[in-house]
């Protein structure tokens, strides 16, 4: 049977791998609705190749040049945050939010508040506004996947209906490409070092948190939202080969553990093909190939970005939400050379540091939060690049 789907952040690398599992499995999905933030050039033509009935662009500006490129297609076309929403609001039974940062709060609980299969590729609604975004999707009959490989990974082996039979979730972080440097050689690190991922492809933001590990951090917090369990209960374990994508271990001392080759189109067909399992293309695990799976604990001094998520998670409330903006921001610094590499973690710090947290129950609360934490490191990133 035919299902609906709507793929918010489609010209990104979720979205792009969405999308090919899309064209190798036709008559499976009808496509109602792919986002982009601005890349109208590649978003009008995954349109048109999937055959979407909506495409709409984050950018206002761009809503003419939008329509110009869609012309004579049928495909109806809007722009702005505004037509985001929209796309997630129409009737698609399943939605993946890939877009990336706090900007997918909104369109995620649109879809959230009519009952949607959410395929979820954007950490941060979590992140942000979990115990909100967790409360509407119990009260409207929403159904939360995690698109994240280690978050999908536990979703596999988590015993859903006996939760107390758990005695420990274990996520696995590769370590990043910086996982054997001193503190003191990142210092100098340009962004394409940072980028270069040892064994996942992924985008530059994704990248460059997953060599600070505040990827591993938000990952954290993220799966205290997804899995009920208390956060003492969550750990964290570098291991370099990315085989093991997380494990749960349980009462009674077994673990159990999925495992697959480091391809992302694996947890994005569990979600979008759930309850049923859908043929990838990816890679088939050979264990005699990959020889040795190694382990090591993670160094919270060398990366103290992981320190700071878990101490955010532990106090709770709005504090997992100025983390994550604060983030936000001084990674995009790096990025555009206003912020070095370790000024990140000390700008999150400090962000922290300055803005005071407390409990959050309502998405205006949340958007609050994330704005007065966003001017408070614009503060510290304007003092870096002064």
């Amino acid at each position: 049977m035919t299902r609906g789907l709507t793929i918010l952040g489609a010209t990104g690398s979720v979205g792009s791998q969405a999308l090919d599992l899309v064209a190798r499995n036709p008559g499976r999905w009808q496509v109602e609705a792919l986002t982009a933030g601005s890349d109208i050039a590649g978003l009008a033509a995954a349109a048109k190749a999937c055959g979407a009935r909506f495409a709409a662009v984050a950018d206002a500006s761009k809503a003419a040049a939008l329509k110009d490129l869609l012309a004579g297609t049928g495909i109806e076309s809007a722009a702005g945050p505004e037509a985001v929403i929209e796309a997630a609001a129409r009737d698609a039974e399943i939605v993946i939010t890939a877009v990336m940062g706090a900007v997918g709060l909104e369109p995620t609980m649109a879809a959230v508040r009519r009952g949607a299969q959410i395929g979820i590729a954007n950490k941060e609604t979590l992140v942000c506004a979990g115990p909100v975004v967790t409360a509407a999707a119990k009260q409207y009959g929403a159904t939360l996947l995690p698109v994240d490989s280690e978050h999908n990974a536990i979703f596999q082996v988590f015993p859903h209906d006996a939760p107390e039979q758990v005695e420990r979730i274990i996520l696995t972080a590769s370590g990043g490409p910086f996982r054997t440097r001193s503190r003191e050689a990142m210092r100098g690190v340009s962004v394409a070092d940072a980028c270069k991922h040892p064994t996942w492809s992924m985008g530059a933001k994704i990248s460059i948190d997953s060599a600070t590990l505040m990827n591993k951090g938000l990952e954290l917090i993220e799966a205290a939202q997804l899995f009920p369990v208390d956060i003492a209960k969550l750990d964290v374990i570098v291991h370099p080969q990315s085989v093991i994508h997380s494990m749960v271990e349980y009462v009674d001392g077994s673990v159990l553990a999925q495992l697959g080759s480091p391809d992302m189109r694996i947890p994005i067909a569990y979600a979008m093909g759930w309850p049923e399992r859908i043929a990838t293309p990816a890679a088939r695990l050979d264990l005699a190939q990959v020889a040795n799976l190694s382990f090591e604990a993670p160094d919270l001094e060398r990366f103290p970005c992981l320190a700071l998520a878990w101490a955010a998670m532990r106090a709770g409330g709005s504090a997992p939400c100025i983390l994550n903006a604060a983030n936000e921001i001084a990674v995009a610094a790096f990025m555009c050379g206003q912020a070095s590499f370790l000024d990140i973690d000390a700008i999150v710090a400090e962000t922290l540091n300055m803005v005071a947290s407390g409990p959050v129950a309502t998405l205006e609360e949340v958007v609050a939060i994330d704005a007065a934490a966003r001017t408070a490191a614009r503060g510290l990133v304007a003092r870096c690049a002064a």
